[in-house]
């Protein structure tokens, strides 16, 4: 089991959830995120006085995926998330240590799915 950890452009969202529905991966967790790596920010004036933003907003994507999952969900993330330039984010792969599902108490490769 693993845990994939995607941080993308959030106007790239709609192209990954298509590629990852393509893929026949459909459970997913999404939350809003504020980061830089290499694009390092950019400034902007306001009334006249300049601000620095060096916290751009990303997406985080977390899909926990059985091991037969794991390069089909990454080449979708890449599918869907890939512009070419600086920016497009970074996509994580963690050991997943146990997965147990609430409602009936299985645990394992079961409870993902």
């Amino acid at each position: 089991m693993k845990l994939i950890i995607a941080m993308i452009q959030p106007h790239k969202l709609p192209d990954v959830k298509k590629a990852l529905y393509e893929a026949e991966v459909f459970k997913m967790t999404v939350t809003n995120a504020l980061g830089c790596g290499q694009q390092k920010g950019f400034t902007e004036t306001y009334r006249g006085v300049i601000h620095e933003v060096n916290l751009l907003k990303k997406v985080r994507l977390e899909i926990a995926v059985n091991e037969d999952f794991v390069e089909p969900t990454i080449e979708a993330i890449i599918k869907g998330a890939k512009t070419g330039k600086i920016g497009d984010g970074k996509i994580f792969v963690l050991d997943l240590a146990e997965c147990i599902r609430i409602r009936t108490g299985e645990r394992g490769p079961e409870a993902i799915g």
